[in-house]
């Protein structure tokens, strides 16, 4: 009877512990998303939802943007329904919609980053942008399900954070555009907020570390162009630069945690699919390149990391709205040869 009894213990305990495992598995992102774009389509007025909806097809669905867009009087010209005209509970699904697109300290920045337009408004006063931390604009791609294509975008100056979704998977998270002015605040109550700090602190780790040799090959004669907005591909040509099979173990070691730095902005199933096919298409095949304005104020720098999969694109050449040089970044993460789960450029 004790071994019975003993027995039936120990398969409650295994059955709990069973429970428990399920219970603690949380659902795949692309089922969040799913739930939480029905939610806040379901939320909106009939007008609303006119503004926040369009076809899986339609041509927006490519056309993003992070640099203001706003006409000669001043309005604004992105589609989609912005925050500003939500109700506070329409708001908060909005947000919770973004929410599931991005790990916690992805939001974070986000969030830190659309608070940013504040800072530019009180900077600028009336200067020729609107700087409005409720700019930020919501579209949802097709019929938001786990069995067909569907996607969504939340985007405004600084941010565009855009997601592809087939039979409830992520398929495509890029373009995914971050992006910070000032990317440091250098005065007033938030002074000394950085908020992209990965985007800088291994990639300049990386390049303190080079050889002269290395840096033959790294260090590029002119800056990197701008990110390309606005279209679903790149366009940044072959990869230039420092072959990754040519950096040391700690070498590599300081360019992955670069990379994590990027996917990290995305949740844990969709970053590590996203570092696994940088993996799976040979990470010695990744090349790093910069450029330094040595002779400019504030050493304006730009650089990219380019496989065969992805590019990610960083530019801090521009000055902050205070007139600190250098202070203005600009940072990317884009699927080759395109974006939106398309197949080709």
């Amino acid at each position: 009877m004790k071994l019975l009894r003993l027995a039936l213990v120990v398969v409650a305990v295994s059955s709990l512990a069973a429970v428990v495992l399920v219970a603690n598995q949380a659902p795949p992102s692309g089922a969040k998303m799913a739930d939480a774009a029905n939610k806040f389509l379901a939320g909106l007025s009939a007008e609303q939802k006119t503004k926040a909806s369009f076809g899986f097809d339609d041509p927006h669905r490519e056309k993003w943007y992070f640099t203001p867009q706003q006409d000669k009087q001043r309005n604004p010209t992105r589609k989609g329904v912005r925050l500003e005209e939500l109700t506070a509970d329409q708001k908060t699904a909005a947000l919770e919609l973004l929410r599931t697109g991005l790990s916690a300290k992805g939001f974070d920045q986000a969030a830190t980053i659309m608070s940013l337009e504040q800072i530019l408004a009180d900077l600028e006063k009336k200067g020729a942008m609107v700087r409005n931390p409720q700019w930020y604009f919501v579209s949802v791609f097709g019929e938001p399900t786990n069995t067909g294509a569907w996607g969504w975008r939340i985007e405004g100056h600084h941010l565009s954070v855009n997601l592809t979704l087939d039979k409830g998977e992520v398929v495509s998270a890029t373009p995914m555009l971050f992006a910070a002015n000032p990317a440091e605040v250098k005065a007033g109550p938030k002074m000394g907020l950085r908020t992209l700090p990965e985007t800088e602190v291994p990639a300049k780790a990386l390049i303190e570390s080079l050889t002269e040799e290395q840096k033959k090959l790294a260090l590029q004669p002119k800056q990197h162009p701008e990110i390309k907005e606005g279209q679903p591909t790149a366009a940044v040509g072959d990869p230039v630069g420092l072959p990754a099979a040519k950096l040391t173990a700690d070498q590599k070691a300081t360019l992955q945690k670069l990379l994590e730095g990027y996917a990290n902005r995305l949740p844990a199933d969709v970053a590590a699919a996203e570092l696994k096919r940088v993996r799976d298409a040979g990470p010695e095949k990744v090349h790093f390149a910069y450029w330094v304005g040595e002779d400019r104020k504030g050493k304006p720098y730009t650089y990219r990391v380019h496989g065969p999969t992805f590019v990610v694109e960083f530019l801090n050449v521009q000055g902050d709205s205070a007139g600190n040089p250098a202070n203005h970044i600009h940072s990317g993460w884009r699927r080759l040869p395109a974006d939106f789960g398309l197949k080709g450029g």
